[in-house]
């Protein structure tokens, strides 16, 4: 724990002006970025005495270690360059408001020749209009299935729609009146486009306009006796009024604006916002945030409005925005707003009438996600807290350990063993700083020993890390870091390839490095064996401050090193539950890489091996031969024959497929059936592309390490 004295900037030094400031740790990673109108008078809050703070501004101001500052022209720049640090640094003191799905939009691809209607998730594309977000995907499918019969857009992916092009026969939807089948030019590109166009003004709420010219042609129809035709657009009436009716009319000024309503405690806030466009809500999404400073509604607001608009610009920015309390000082956001549309845009508090209204179902809607969050157990700030000290209790721990890494070791019968390596901070899984390993000091299975190199391999990369940056402690040595005991190669990340030596690894700006921070407890996947050599390779490279335990599947048991008998945690300790699933997230992580690199052998050829020769080329020799046996015995002039090879790469395949060792009889994987001895492992006996399996049948998941 840092004294906040030992790094205050002195008397004078800080400026008094606009700008942005960033607390870093001992490891100069960045744990809070902030902005401040003034920055001398902000930063001087920090700096008084420790129990004049909040508990959680303590905590910030205790775990960092420097603190340093951009001065800017204006506060709306201050504004930009914050939201810029906050999503590049991921602080772990700023609010970050998660949710745990990726809302999905309807979409609408406008920048293709044939524009498709679809369900889209994750980040927006250039070129596409989106409608939305929606709670549910089969909520947008609905509403597309009833605006088809009038709009008929496409909505077949590329690869139906250019065989449909191909065959000259368009699909069902063609077929049944809900595509216009531009596939086979039943409609040309250009009212193709001008259909699309038609549907994004109906979903922009654009509705009247569509909804009087269909009613006077069905008037005409019925005039001139077409009353198929007159009957047909009654239907489409009808759809087109049931779809606005899944959508309710809110605001009778058909107005555009979102409201954010947030529900708090002295904990956890909770955000709810409900977009409405051209006065019916259409969309509504939520967030979660644990509030690890302390922070006032307005200033939730303004982190809110940070993540909603900071990516976006033009009409997803609204004309107005309600909210229930406004950031201090106001302007500059609006300011900011303002510059994301284009146009200006409202910020305010709705006082009375309809909006009020609205903003008080949007209110009651955060109160319950955030009730429903309180719920979850694993996201639960005071359950993850609980569960951190019971650890550090059962573990005999100086203080909680905020940072656990989990490793796991994964083969399959001895081939293609992988190892994986996840972290979870304050109780939460951190993902962008998972790794996972090859093992390459040795060949076979032996858990013990790959455990081994891979703790050997990650805390050698700290090492080097600290050592470049200079936190050595008096008299301390990097000693083992040069070498591992066990024979392994140093100098290997990973995937086993070449790691860069320590002076390219990434400069100290803040951002998360690979290695770089170590973790107060280290979990393995195992039980004593595993332990003592996790904590064999601590003490070989000299590292004496992180604590190690494992985990034995059979009874839950925590087995720590050195001694006989395990920790049993009772099975409802909230520290133990923390265990497992830490446990089965390393277990899951190192499950599928074993896969992947399986699969990936699976597929390989001995063709795989001949420069320059592409997939292309490899059909056309399969094709041609046969079978990899009968391109074995093939002549160069005989290899020359197919199509694109030259006598150069003729003699290189057959140089390749000399000293390639022939495997074993292939195998159908949907079968089980031995093929002929004719094809050999890793030709194409059906469709190009299509995988066959060599050696014995595929192993189930069960007996997978």
């Amino acid at each position: 724990m840092a004294d906040p004295s030992s790094y205050r900037p002195r008397p004078g030094e800080i400026p008094d002006s606009p700008g942005v400031y960033r607390f870093r740790d001992e490891h100069r990673r960045v744990i809070y970025v902030g902005k401040a109108k003034s920055l001398r008078q902000r930063l001087a809050n920090y700096f008084q005495d420790l129990a004049g703070l909040h508990p959680r501004t303590r905590s910030m101001v205790t775990t960092a270690a420097s603190v340093e500052w951009t001065v800017v022209s204006t506060e709306v720049e201050a504004l930009q360059l914050e939201y810029s640090w906050i999503k590049e640094y991921d602080p772990r003191f700023n609010v970050k408001y998660r949710d745990d799905k990726s809302y999905p939009y309807l979409a609408v691809t406008m920048n293709e020749e044939y524009p498709r209607v679809q369900v889209m998730r994750g980040h927006k594309k250039k070129g596409v209009r989106y409608f939305g977000p929606y709670a549910h995907a089969w909520a947008i499918r609905d509403t597309v299935d009833l605006m088809l019969r009038v709009f008929p857009v496409r909505t077949c992916s590329a690869g139906v729609f250019k065989n449909a092009a191909r065959t000259g026969r368009p699909c069902l939807l063609g077929y049944i009146g809900k595509c216009s089948a531009p596939c086979v030019e039943r409609i040309s590109a250009e009212d193709h486009r001008e259909l699309a166009e038609e549907f994004c003004d109906f979903m922009a709420g654009r509705t009247g306009t569509y909804l009087r010219r269909l009613e006077r042609q069905m008037a005409e129809a019925a005039e001139e006796m077409e009353y198929e035709r007159a009957a047909r657009l009654r239907d489409d009436i009808g759809a087109l009024k049931k779809a606005m009716e899944k959508n309710a009319v809110v605001l009778a000024d058909a107005t555009d604006a979102d409201l954010i309503a947030v529900a708090e405690d002295e904990l956890e806030a909770a955000v709810q916002i409900f977009h409405v466009r051209g006065g019916r809500v259409r969309g509504q999404r939520g967030w979660v945030t644990d509030k690890v400073e302390e922070i006032t509604t307005g200033a939730l607001v303004e982190h809110a409005l940070q993540q909603l608009y900071g990516e976006e610009t033009g009409d997803a920015v609204p004309r107005e925005v309600l909210v229930p309390a406004l950031p201090d000082p106001v302007e500059p956001v609006q300011e900011w707003l303002t510059g994301r549309r284009g146009a200006n845009v409202s910020l305010r508090i709705p006082q009375r009438g309809d909006k009020k209204a609205l903003m008080e179902t949007v209110q009651r809607n955060a109160q319950q996600a955030l009730v429903l969050h309180k719920t979850k157990r694993a996201s639960d700030l005071t359950t993850r807290s609980r569960a951190l000290e019971e650890i550090s209790d059962a573990l005999g721990l100086d203080s909680a350990p905020l940072r656990i890494e989990c490793y796991d070791i994964s083969h399959l019968q001895g081939d293609d063993v992988v190892a994986s390596m996840v972290v979870f901070e304050d109780g939460l899984a951190r993902k962008s700083e998972y790794r996972r390993f090859q093992i390459k000091g040795f060949a076979g299975q032996d858990d013990v020993r790959s455990m081994h190199e891979v703790i050997t391999r990650r805390f050698r990369r700290y090492l080097a890390e600290k050592e470049r940056t200079g936190e050595w402690a008096d008299g301390e040595e990097p000693g083992a870091a040069e070498t591992a005991p066990d024979g392994t190669v140093a100098g290997t990340d990973g995937t086993g390839l070449a790691e860069p030596p320590a002076s390219t690894l990434t400069e100290d700006d803040g951002r998360p490095k690979r290695f770089a921070y170590p973790p107060q407890l280290v979990v393995v996947d195992g039980g004593a064996p595993q332990v003592a050599a996790a904590q064999r390779a601590l003490d070989e490279l000299g590292i004496d401050d992180i604590a190690v335990c494992g985990l034995a599947k059979r009874l839950e048991e925590v087995w720590l090193p050195g001694d006989d008998d395990p920790v049993v945690l009772p099975r409802t300790s909230e520290g133990l539950y923390l265990l497992q699933r830490i446990r089965d997230e390393a277990h899951r992580f190192a499950i599928t890489y074993q896969c992947a690199k399986r699969a990936k052998r699976f597929r390989s050829s001995p063709l795989d091996d001949v420069p320059g020769l592409g997939d292309t080329r490899k059909q056309a020799l399969i094709k041609h031969f046969g079978s990899l046996k009968r391109l074995r015995s093939a002549t160069i002039e005989q290899i020359c024959d197919v199509p694109g090879i030259g006598r150069k790469t003729a003699e290189t395949i057959v140089a390749a497929l000399a000293q390639a060792v022939p495997g074993g009889p292939a195998v159908n994987t949907a079968t089980g059936e031995i093929m002929d001895d004719t094809e050999e492992p890793g030709q194409q006996t059906g469709s190009p592309g299509e995988p066959v399996s060599t050696g014995a049948p595929d192993e189930r998941r069960g007996q997978e390490r």
